[in-house]
C-alpha cells in the first residue's frame, strides 16, 4: 500500500473516530473496501444514535438534515481514493441500501468535511438484522459514466 494511501486511510478512520463512531465501526477491512476502475471505495456504517448524543451545536447533529429519531437509523459514510491514494472530494455519490431481495432506499450522499478530509454520507433506516446490500455509485469529475461498487452480506 502506498504511503499516501495509508495516510488517507488513517484520515478516513480518524474522521470516523472524530465523529464519535469509531467504537461502533469495525476497521475498514477487505469487506468494506472495493476497487473499481482504479478507485478505492470504502464504507462505514454506524448507529445514528451516536450522533444524537452530541451537543446541539455539534455539526454532526445537523448534517444530512439532522439525526432522525428512528432507533434503527444508521449513518453510511463513504470515502473515495484515486489510484495514487489521493482522496476524491468532488464526486457525486449515491447509495442504495437494501435487505437482500428487496428494493431498499436510495439517497444522494452529501459531502462532509471532517478534520480537513471529505467523505460522503447519509442516514438510512436498517430495521432488520440483515444481511443488506449496499450499492454505491460515484460520478467522478470528467468521467463519462459513474462507477459502481456493490457490497453484499452487510450486517448492521
Amino acid at each position: 500500500m502506498k504511503r499516501t494511501h495509508t495516510r488517507s486511510l488513517r484520515q478516513f478512520l480518524g474522521a470516523l473516530f472524530l465523529s464519535g463512531a469509531m467504537a461502533s465501526v469495525f476497521a475498514a477491512g477487505a469487506g468494506q473496501r472495493m476497487t473499481v476502475s482504479g478507485v478505492d471505495i470504502y464504507y462505514g456504517l454506524m448507529p445514528a444514535q451516536i450522533a444524537a448524543k452530541h451537543p446541539l451545536s455539534h455539526e454532526e447533529r445537523s448534517m444530512h438534515g439532522g439525526v432522525k429519531g428512528a432507533k434503527d437509523a444508521y449513518h453510511l459514510v463513504v470515502a473515495l481514493f484515486d489510484a495514487n491514494g489521493k482522496r476524491i472530494s468532488s464526486a457525486e455519490v449515491h447509495a442504495n441500501v437494501a435487505e437482500l431481495g428487496m428494493a431498499g432506499s436510495s439517497r444522494k450522499l452529501e459531502a462532509m468535511q471532517i478534520d480537513g478530509t471529505v467523505s460522503y454520507g447519509a442516514y438510512f433506516v436498517l430495521s432488520a438484522e440483515g444481511p443488506y446490500r449496499i450499492t454505491v455509485q460515484a460520478q467522478l469529475p470528467g468521467a463519462a459514466r459513474p462507477i459502481e461498487a456493490v457490497f453484499d452480506n452487510v450486517r448492521r
